[in-house]
């Protein structure tokens, strides 16, 4: 099924995810914009909504409020299990949709608990097709067999914050009074834009494209991805940017090499990639795994992942990982090492991974 045939039902067991975020990644609070961004590339959601007690959540509620989120309260009772009431009353109102609002085609249902595996089975079996959300170490591996898509949480573009390998407690309790100080981001400069447009928009583009092509497995139209885009941001307009139509702006990005275009199947809707330039991928490979020794030899010792980048962009001003589709340096450090370029151990002394060449 095409991405912009898909109508999806969002549903948040969210202490749970929020809590993993917190514990695994040091996110707090939970950063939703990421979740709506890949289910954009997916489709249209019609329906969202968070369970959970928002008493012990008072920022993120408002944060998921500006977000369109409909917010379930499950207070805390005494005597009474406020999982359990969470858990059902998900699940219930999830069934309840499936059968009322036929046009509904995928659920995604965020959490990391193996408790909702009945639920997950239950949808496909009523022939919906069921995305699942969760924060890497607080998910069940019963969870990503249940679905026929499994995000994690850490993975998805937009994420900050550094992964915990230990593997924390997944029984739920009330978050501290004082959220642990958030890790402070690496720096990111997006690709320079077009000289009449916005800075971000080269990048708004490629990470959309990117996107949408891990997400379906035949070739990217144009028409999809505009509607991809839009559905991200619906004040989206290439005129903004100085373009009087979204097949100006391709063209004007292809010219730069951002990506290719080529004929579709139907006039004036052409399919949309990343150029295939080897040699241009080879060097950026070759250029951070030259960084990787020369920081090595320098310091006698492996460096750390945080930091890498800003180096690299001393020596090529210009890097993006993005300009070779990788949604973000993390992914491309990954990349490397699987062409055997480099090797990256977790420390957890330092709580970053640290590279040597081979």
């Amino acid at each position: 099924m095409a991405p912009e045939d898909e109508r999806i039902a969002l549903f948040l067991d969210y202490e749970n995810l929020a809590i993993g975020a917190r514990d695994g990644l040091g996110v707090s609070p939970f950063d939703f914009g990421p979740v709506a961004d890949a289910l954009a590339e997916r489709g249209r959601v019609v329906t969202r909504r968070a369970y959970g007690d928002w008493s012990a959540f008072d920022e993120d509620r408002r944060l998921l409020a500006r977000a369109q989120v409909e917010l379930i309260e499950i207070p805390q009772r005494i005597g009474g299990s406020r999982k359990n009431a969470a858990d059902i009353k998900m699940a219930v109102d999830a069934i309840e949709l499936a059968y009322e609002r036929g046009f509904v085609t995928t659920f995604a249902i965020g959490t990391g608990d193996s408790d909702f595996t009945p639920l997950m089975h239950k949808l496909r079996e009523m022939d919906k097709r069921v995305i699942g959300i969760g924060v890497q170490s607080s998910t069940s591996k019963l969870l990503p067999a249940a679905c026929d898509e499994f995000l994690f949480y850490d993975r998805l573009p937009g994420v900050e914050g550094r992964p915990v390998p230990a593997r924390p407690s997944r029984r739920r309790s009330s978050p501290p009074a004082v959220a642990p100080e958030p890790v402070e981001p690496e720096p990111e400069v997006e690709d320079p834009g077009p000289a009449t447009s916005d800075p971000d928009l080269a990048a708004v583009v490629t990470s959309t494209l990117s996107g949408l092509a891990r997400a379906t497995d035949g070739p990217v139209r144009a028409s999809t991805l505009k509607r991809a885009i839009l559905r991200k941001d619906p004040t989206f307009d290439e005129g903004d940017h100085g373009f009087r139509g979204f097949g100006e702006l391709l063209r004007h990005l292809e010219h730069r090499g951002v990506l290719t275009l080529a004929p579709g199947t139907a006039a004036g809707d052409p399919e949309v990639a990343f150029p295939e330039d080897a040699s241009a991928e080879d060097e950026a490979f070759a250029l951070f795994a030259t960084t990787v020794r020369d920081l090595e030899d320098q310091a006698g010792a492996p460096p750390q992942l945080s930091g890498l980048k800003d180096q690299m962009r001393k020596r090529e001003p210009g890097f993006s990982e993005k300009r070779y589709g990788f949604s973000n340096f993390l992914a491309f450090a990954r990349a490397a090492r699987a062409r055997d370029l480099v090797t990256m151990d977790w420390d957890d002394g330092r709580g970053d991974y640290q590279l040597s060449v081979y």
